[in-house]
């Protein structure tokens, strides 16, 4: 079995304008006074106006579950003694005037002065799943065979329609935000490890990125831990939907991982069509047409979504996890995702709507 850890980022708002709020060190201070909390599971993240959480190594999606249930809990209770509210939306639905400050650590600081508008624009959070892989090689051979399947990660977890207080006209916003950034979007495909290894070394040789922090790719190798981390979700408004999306990333993995031992021909996948595909998924979410990874042909959303589940159906058999996965999609494609849920929320009741929906929930529906 494939182990599995989660890492969330939050936005922090003022509960009366909406707007964010530079707090983010007296927060994790608080949370991480709490019983609840273990060393470096609320960390700091590029502003002041945000918090990032990351589980424990989880061996089962209910410890996912467990685990976000009981981190944003405490994130969301540190907050309210501060009088603001936690966020778990991709984008900041509203900004004001002056950008949110950077915080106070070095790396940030050099970040911001050499891209300083991209990065006070950076008020957008995303869900990364990392899943263990200790063998490098297989690692790559993971990264090649999952690339086709990225832009179908971002229509189902598009979770960020708005920003400056109107729509976007895009599912999610915070993939055209990130994709502004020099090494970004879905990775190219390497012939091995050692190739991955060189490619992102010429990289930093050229000056190009500061350090390997930032291949801001939709899927790359960790460098802190044994894993390939997936970074292509927005984070999510309900624990429910962050886990089944965990699940759908693990049996990706696991699936590629088997078609990797076993020699089998990785799809061709080039780049120029996956990136057009990402931005067609960004774009249009679960609301229009995506590519088949299959055929390179498009079809609706829930068609390829329908696609990817008999795609991952044995790995899903194999860890126990279908019946829950599978639950979870007919969920999502029922009520839609988080940019469809944001958007009918916004039609009816405008700002103050959107604000009670995107209000960090503690609990696993």
């Amino acid at each position: 079995m494939l182990t599995i850890g989660v890492e969330e980022e939050y936005l922090l708002l003022d509960p009366g304008s909406g707007l964010p709020v530079a707090g983010s060190v007296r927060v994790r201070t608080a949370a991480r006074l709490m019983a609840s909390v273990a060393s470096r599971e609320v960390e700091p993240e590029l502003l002041q106006a945000q918090v990032e959480i990351g589980t424990p190594v989880c061996e089962s999606l209910q410890q996912v579950g467990d685990n976000l249930t009981r981190l944003r809990g405490a994130v969301r209770a540190a907050a309210a003694q501060f009088g603001s509210t936690v966020a778990a939306c991709g984008a900041a639905p509203a900004r004001g005037v002056l950008p949110v400050p950077v915080t106070a650590e070095e790396r940030y600081r050099a970040i911001s002065e050499d891209a300083p508008q991209l990065v006070d624009e950076q008020l957008i959070n995303g869900m990364h799943v990392h899943v263990g892989i200790p063998d490098a090689d297989a690692a790559v051979g993971v990264l090649n065979r999952i690339r086709p399947w990225l832009p179908v990660l971002v229509a189902l977890g598009a979770n960020s329609p708005l920003w400056d207080g109107g729509d976007t006209g895009f599912a999610s916003w915070r993939t055209l935000v990130f994709g502004r950034w020099p090494v970004s979007g879905p990775p190219p495909a390497f012939a091995d490890a050692a190739d991955y290894r060189a490619r992102t070394r010429a990289l930093l040789d050229a000056g190009t990125i500061m350090d390997l922090g930032q291949l801001y790719w939709q899927a790359r190798l960790s460098e802190r831990y044994p894993t390939i981390e997936i970074r292509a979700l927005d984070v999510q408004l309900e624990i429910t939907d962050a886990v089944t999306l965990a699940g759908i990333v693990r049996a990706l993995v696991g699936r590629a991982l088997h078609d990797h031992r076993s020699g089998t021909a990785r799809p061709e996948a080039p780049g120029e069509l996956v990136l057009a595909a990402t931005w067609q998924a960004a774009r249009h979410g679960l609301d229009g047409d995506l590519v088949d990874p299959l055929t390179d042909r498009p079809r609706s959303a829930r068609q390829v979504v329908g696609t990817l589940m008999e795609y991952l159906a044995p790995e899903l058999r194999e860890s126990g996890d279908q019946r829950r996965v599978a639950w979870g999609v007919a969920r999502l494609l029922r009520q839609g995702n988080g940019a469809q849920r944001q958007r009918r929320a916004f039609a009816a009741g405008g700002p103050d709507a959107v604000m009670a929906m995107i209000t960090l929930r503690s609990e696993l529906r």
